[in-house]
């Protein structure tokens, strides 16, 4: 008849699904191996500030803005980390919030960090709880509202099962872990490297298409003949205001007379509006009155640019072609309906030149990272106009490119996205005994799954 603990732990791998261990490794809970560290900062911050990456876990703070950082004060009570041991971020375990640090700092009081017992590689440990397999562990004992403030009972947490080869097995997978990720890692940059260029090559084409002449200075009270001098001839230069008609959007949230009937419509948000292209795969909807979707319903041809956001997102412009109707704005998001309707694709794309980027960003009011332009600076944007068929040509011959760099760019995510799948199943295969690492790279499994991803990236290529 099993013990009391060959049945506890028979029950401990029930419960949570573990996959079938090679011989000699055992499970144990968490509470057994892990003692939180009740070490603070005190009068002197020891080290830097860390946070948690989804993808890296432990890593230096980085600060956007350096009003961001925390006085001493303030940091007498965040938590000590040192090197080695387990650093948790327990409203962000749903997205793997934990790691071992590899540094010394500290982290906000609401983490929680960890000895490791010497029973463990920190390594193993590091790879073991960032892996895919302890993602679904975490989610099952997760509770709460909001996707980013998710909990977990301290009784659950330090019941959770922890996989445990022997020592040397556990410090040859740590070893082979490192080895493998740093190769896939290091393409995975390469790649990122690629997306980054695509999308530089991209805005140097719109630009050249659309900024002949215009200066990387702009001044809201000069004529256009000052700071567009070299227009070619025949190219007239405008205001966005001397275009079309430039409205706001509807407020979310705002009030209406009591009985007045509404009904359900679309309504983009600033989400929807990407560089010259409309996300439509989560449209949301709002109560609107009749007379509200009469003022607000977006027109056809209309030039929809975002008021804020980040830097990226400002000003941005794509054209709405009515795919379905009524459809309303939010008050974030500007409708401009051109005089001209076969002006529209031209005005959407000049908002994507680079030249846009710096007028938008210039005269917004910038806030933490975020900005918004208004309406009054928003209608001094200038463009040139070139004659129709000129205007024509540019469009066509812009159209085909900028396609062509898209899906060379949706090629290079997907082979990144397969990259890193294929990481995170080697963590999970590896850590769980589901592969023999002595074996793995003896028999060249890696590189084989590497150039077949390197392969379906080259065959996609030679047919873009």
């Amino acid at each position: 008849m099993p013990s009391g603990s060959e049945r506890a732990r028979a029950r401990l791998i029930q419960d949570n699904e573990i996959p079938i261990l090679p011989d000699g490794w055992d499970v144990q809970r968490f509470r057994f191996l892990f003692r939180e560290s009740k070490e603070r900062n005190g009068e002197t911050p020891i080290g830097g500030m860390l946070s948690v990456s989804e993808y890296r876990g432990v890593v230096p703070k980085e600060y956007e803005h350096e009003e961001q950082r925390r006085t001493d004060e303030e940091l007498q009570v965040y938590r000590v980390v040192r090197p080695g041991q387990l650093a948790v971020n327990t409203m962000w375990l749903n997205h793997l919030g934990l790691g071992v640090s590899d540094h010394l700092g500290h982290v906000s009081p609401a983490y929680a960090v960890y000895d490791i017992s010497s029973d463990l590689d920190v390594r193993f440990a590091h790879h073991l709880f960032r892996s895919q397999y302890y993602l679904k562990i975490y989610l099952r004992y997760l509770y709460g509202i909001r996707p980013n403030s998710f909990q977990i009972k301290s009784d659950d947490w330090n019941s959770i099962p922890v996989i445990m080869p022997p020592r040397n097995t556990q410090k040859a997978i740590a070893d082979f872990l490192d080895s493998e990720t740093a190769r896939i890692d290091q393409l995975i940059q390469k790649k990122q490297r690629s997306v980054v260029l695509l999308s530089e090559q991209k805005g140097a084409f719109i630009s050249k298409a659309v900024t002949v002449g215009v200066p990387e200075r702009f001044d809201l009270v000069a004529a256009p003949s000052r700071f567009l001098p070299r227009v070619p001839a025949g190219w007239a230069v405008t205001r966005l205001k001397h275009l079309g008609r430039i409205r706001g959007g509807l407020t979310l949230g705002r009030s209406t007379p009591e009985g007045t009937p509404t009904r359900t419509v679309p309504y983009l948000r600033v989400a929807n509006v990407q560089a010259g292209w409309l996300d439509l795969s989560d449209v949301a909807e709002i109560e609107a009155t009749d007379s509200e979707i009469s003022r607000y319903s977006l027109k056809s041809g209309s030039i929809l640019m975002n008021e804020g956001g980040d830097n990226d997102k400002l000003g941005r412009g794509a054209v709405w072609h009515a795919p379905f109707e009524p459809c309303l704005n939010q008050n974030h998001v500007f409708a401009v309906t051109p005089f001209k309707p076969e002006q529209a694709e031209w005005i959407s794309l000049a908002t994507n030149a680079k030249y846009a980027r710096d007028f938008f960003y210039f005269y917004s009011n910038q806030s933490t990272n975020l900005a918004s332009i208004s309406k009054t600076n928003l209608s001094e944007f200038p463009v040139a106009i070139p004659p129709k068929n000129e205007m024509t040509k540019i469009l066509g011959d812009t159209k085909i490119r900028i396609e062509t760099l898209e899906r060379l760019t949706k090629m290079t995510t997907k082979s990144i996205d397969s990259l890193q799948e294929y990481r995170s199943a080697l963590i999970t295969a590896a850590v769980t005994g589901q592969i023999d690492v002595t074996t793995w790279g003896k028999e060249s499994r890696t590189d084989q799954r590497l150039d077949q991803i390197e392969e379906e990236m080259s065959r996609k290529e030679a047919t873009a």
